[in-house]
């Protein structure tokens, strides 16, 4: 099986590559490796998965690299919205799936800079569609996000619940990629499924993330920023869980006989579905460190939402999903990881 990656230096998609690349699959990675956040991060996620990459930023542009781990796996410095770049890339490996992890990220981030995600997650995204259009694949995944959800305050969230009071363009963005998704299903039959993501953390997470800023804070002695003065609840799920389910989808495309109107278009929740309270989950970190947190206590951010929490029941049971890692686990895992030579960043 030959699969796309995309966001291949992503959090999320390095971790799903190697899998996919251990398994045997014939993976190519692409990713942009724009400086959202410490490219450093992403040079060390390149060279987990093999590459030979000491500075990301001097990565040459569209030259393949081999991993030198396995052999079944490349990585190309390429952007989704190279249109031109992307059809030749298509069209040279005949992918059979695409798994579809680049946007650009972040909630406050689309506050202040809108227009980026116009650019990736909107043009990205339709380069990826009429690509699978034209060259066509057996399944289409792609990374929405839950916070589609916005403003719906019934708990927990369910994929029928409305979705159509969004607090930020990132959350816009992600719904718009659900619907363009299942209009190019209905037209050109591409089987496509959408993963609503609930928060992520782990080893080599994104240090613009909570977990992250978090640890780096408390270890450092500095203050924390608490919002909404820490009554938050989030349904944190460990990234080992998240990149096994979305292989799980990623193997079992959706059928038209089995989903409504015959489109071969499903969109499903994966998270953890055990949600906590932030500050519940700062004591975890606290403990771990062995070092008590300095809170600084503000109001809610624009474009945050209260809550997030995950009703599961759907790809539990369409897709045999099951998310195994408990927060104290995850917690214990990621400063691990956090403290050892592996992270970059300290």
């Amino acid at each position: 099986m030959k699969i796309l990656v995309t966001g291949a230096a992503g959090f999320i998609g390095s971790k799903i590559a190697f899998l996919l690349a251990g398994r045997g699959d014939e993976v190519v990675g692409i990713d942009n490796i724009n400086d959202y956040y410490d490219v450093r991060l992403k040079a060390g996620r390149l060279r987990e998965l093999g590459f030979d990459v000491d500075d990301a930023e001097k990565v040459a542009w569209h030259t393949p690299l081999q991993s030198a781990i396995f052999s079944g796996l490349r990585f190309i410095r390429m952007g989704i919205e190279d249109k031109e770049s992307l059809d030749a890339l298509f069209d040279a490996e005949r992918f059979d799936k695409v798994v579809n992890l680049a946007a650009q990220a972040g909630v406050r981030y689309s506050i202040t800079n809108p227009y980026a995600y116009l650019t990736s997650n909107l043009v990205g995204f339709l380069n990826i569609l009429e690509c699978c259009r034209h060259h066509p694949v057996s399944h289409l995944l792609y990374a929405s996000s839950s916070s589609v959800y916005g403003m719906n305050s019934k708990a927990p969230f369910s994929e029928d619940d409305k979705v159509d009071c969004p607090v930020s363009l990132y959350a816009a963005s992600k719904k718009s990629n659900e619907l363009m998704a299942h209009s190019y299903s209905k037209l050109y039959g591409i089987p496509a499924t959408g993963l609503r993501y609930f928060t992520v953390y782990g080893p080599w997470g994104r240090p613009d993330m909570a977990p992250m800023l978090f640890a780096n804070a408390i270890s450092k002695g500095e203050p924390i920023n608490v919002f909404n003065h820490g009554d938050m609840i989030r349904d944190f799920t460990f990234i080992d869980d998240i990149a096994e389910g979305t292989i799980q989808c990623l193997d079992q495309p959706p059928v038209a006989e089995q989903c409504p109107n015959g489109v071969p278009a499903r969109v499903y929740n994966i998270g953890c579905s055990h949600p906590v309270k932030l500050l519940d989950f700062i004591h975890e970190i606290e403990t771990a460190l062995g070092k008590e947190a300095k809170m600084v206590m503000k109001p809610m951010q624009p474009g945050d939402v209260y809550m997030t929490n995950a009703d599961t029941t759907r790809l539990e049971t369409e897709i045999g999903y099951k998310p195994h890692v408990r927060l104290h686990e995850g917690i214990g895992k990621f400063i691990e990881w956090y403290q050892s030579e592996k992270n970059p960043l300290c």
